[in-house]
């Protein structure tokens, strides 16, 4: 069996800022974007892997999700504490100062961890946090 990962979902709750980091910053291609109702569908990927995208979604067109739920949903993006995504580079510091460069709110320097990996984290602007591992 041959399976790949195709899309990965992080939510999003301001397309501008969103494309702003994810092109600008992280410097990934902006794919598609698809509004509908005044909500957007961001697909976002690194340059030369086409195969691989990161689709941002607005979380409050997720259906069957009560209003409860909603709220819950926007407190913790506004704590950073609802989504996450790990990314891996060869050039983590050059990667590192791009962030810093762009604003990116730092929560973790490079640093090498106690588990064999030496990596950095940020949050994007909807309070996901991107942990790039560096790749040896």
């Amino acid at each position: 069996m041959d399976i790949t990962i195709h899309a990965s979902f992080l939510p999003h709750d301001d397309p501008d800022a969103s494309v702003a980091f994810y092109r600008d910053t992280l410097g990934f291609e902006v794919r598609l974007d698809v509004e509908y109702g005044g909500m957007h569908w961001i697909t976002v990927g690194p340059p030369g892997q086409p195969g691989t995208s990161i689709v941002l979604y607005p979380p409050a067109a997720t259906p069957g999700v009560t209003d409860d739920e909603r709220r819950t949903i926007a407190e913790m993006m506004a704590k950073g504490t609802y989504a996450s995504i790990n990314l891996a580079t060869a050039e983590l510091d050059g990667a590192f100062e791009r962030l810093q460069a762009g604003d990116a709110e730092v929560v973790q320097e490079p640093t090498e961890q106690p588990y064999g990996v030496r990596d950095c984290s940020v949050r994007d602007p909807a309070g996901n946090l991107i942990r790039i591992q560096e790749v040896r």
